[in-house]
């Protein structure tokens, strides 16, 4: 298992050298009163998210571990690499799966991984979107099980979140630590407001004023990450709207305004597929606006992220991602997949029933940490409760290997801690270039021992530090 600040062998690595200094010299009382101090600001500040089907939760405050996860400069360097290589050829695959569909032709992804994708939506079928970007949004889950690599975990290419969390986390930690700081030089986060909003001004469709009009459209304020929501189309200084504000006529998207009807050129919208367009997608959907597609395809307004981008971040196409990244760019792809049996495949599934105890097995389309399988954690029954899904049905899962995630310090009620850690850092895709702010939001398993870091079963975030040279 490898230590984010203790490496493999125990001595203090580089950029932790200032920060294992720091906590040997603070008292845990002043650590301990900083950590109630931070949970009381998030309290006052409101940053809550729903836990569904969970009757006496549903506003939770996530907890925040006040160490912070530090990166390099040449670490953060070669990541960023790797996000924006894999964030161009996911552009590149669902344009083409909506399209020419030349990875199907080559046999390099199974035609019914995409046909028979419940998330595929016949409607993009050669529908052009505005300069070709369909994920303008992506959230990539990164590991590390040593020193030298980075994985791909997973690709949030619909409607990803946490960056709100993120960002506070940075406002906490200049609040509550000053003189830590101070011992470094840490890359600042604070504009993403900004990368966010020129991103998406960027992609405003060509009838477009020279200052596109953008809007935030949510769900409304009983949705999981409607804080997210208001915190973003505050920051961004845009209006943040439900189904009910917009209007389409004549195949223009309208806001209702206490001065009549505006115009709407770009809509970042949080809301799922199905429930965008009751005319298109479900008919008793009242989040959305009737006609929006129409609009869409007429393309005069542009959806950020794309409809249907879901095809390319369910966890079946997730084991493709080295062959797609080949066949788009021609290049190797820096960063690594986790190795992964198909289910739906025989061989591989003889494989994954054999070794139950031992693997992770995951649903194609789960999210939040549900419906997984963690084999060594997991008793007898569990197992063979998830061996009789697997043979009811196998294309619904994938198997992966157990990976010891790498662990950071954490401050836990007994003191100082390791804990499993990944991290989601955000990239944005416009017309003219790549946006990442150098960070991202770092969960952590606060369990011992749990390699589960999902804010909806216990996890909690950190503050991402990349050092500035």
């Amino acid at each position: 298992m490898f230590d984010e600040m203790h490496g493999v062998g125990g001595e203090v690595r580089p950029a932790y050298a200032e920060l294992s200094q720091w906590l040997a010299d603070v008292k845990p009382d002043v650590l301990d009163f900083r950590r109630r101090e931070a949970e009381l600001l998030f309290r006052r500040i409101g940053i809550t998210f729903a836990v569904y089907g969970d009757p006496e939760a549903q506003e939770r405050l996530i907890p925040f571990d006040v160490i912070p996860r530090i990166l390099s400069a040449r670490e953060w360097t070669v990541l960023k690499r790797g996000l924006e290589q894999r964030v161009r050829a996911i552009n590149a695959y669902i344009k083409d799966v909506y399209g020419r569909r030349e990875i199907l032709k080559a046999g390099i992804v199974p035609e019914d991984l995409v046909f028979q994708n419940p998330v595929f939506r016949p409607e993009m079928n050669g529908q052009k979107v505005p300069h070709d970007i369909y994920v303008h949004i992506a959230g990539i889950d990164i590991i590390r099980i040593d020193a030298d690599t980075f994985y791909a975990l997973e690709d949030n290419a619909r409607t990803p979140s946490g960056v709100s969390y993120m960002l506070e986390n940075r406002e906490i930690m200049l609040r509550l630590f000053p003189e830590l700081f101070s011992r470094y030089r840490v890359a600042p986060v604070e504009n993403y407001p900004d990368e966010l909003l020129a991103t998406l001004r960027s992609i405003a469709p060509p009838s477009a004023s020279s200052e596109p009009n953008v809007v935030l459209l949510t769900p409304g304020v009983y949705n999981s990450a409607y804080y997210e929501h208001s915190f973003l189309a505050d920051k961004l200084g845009i209006e943040l709207v439900e189904g009910r504000d917009l209007i389409v006529k004549g195949e223009v998207v309208y806001m209702r305004t206490t001065e009549g009807l505006k115009r709407v050129d770009v809509i970042y919208r949080r809301i799922d597929d199905d429930f965008l367009d009751p005319l298109v997608f479900r008919p008793d959907s009242a989040l959305g606006v009737p006609g929006l597609m129409s609009a869409y395809q007429a393309g005069n307004v542009t959806l950020a992220n794309a409809v249907g981008t879901g095809i390319a971040d369910d966890k079946a196409v997730y084991s493709y991602m080295p062959e797609i990244v080949r066949f788009y760019l021609g290049e190797e792809p820096i960063l690594k997949n986790v190795p992964t049996w198909r289910c739906r495949e025989r061989e591989h599934l003889a494989h994954v029933l054999d070794n139950l105890g031992n693997l992770v097995v995951k649903e194609v389309h789960g999210s939040g940490g549900y419906g997984m399988l963690i084999g060594p954690k997991a008793d007898k029954a569990t197992i063979e409760t998830f061996r009789l899904k697997l043979k009811a049905d196998p294309k619904n899962f994938i198997a992966q290997p157990t990976l010891a995630l790498s662990t950071c310090p954490t401050c836990v009620d007994d003191g100082i801690a390791p804990r499993h850690v990944d991290l989601r850092p955000f990239v944005l895709v416009g017309r003219d270039r790549i946006r990442i702010v150098p960070g991202g939001l770092t969960r952590v398993a606060l369990k011992k021992g749990s390699l589960v870091v999902n804010s909806s079963q216990g996890g909690g975030t950190k503050d991402t530090w990349v050092l500035d040279g």
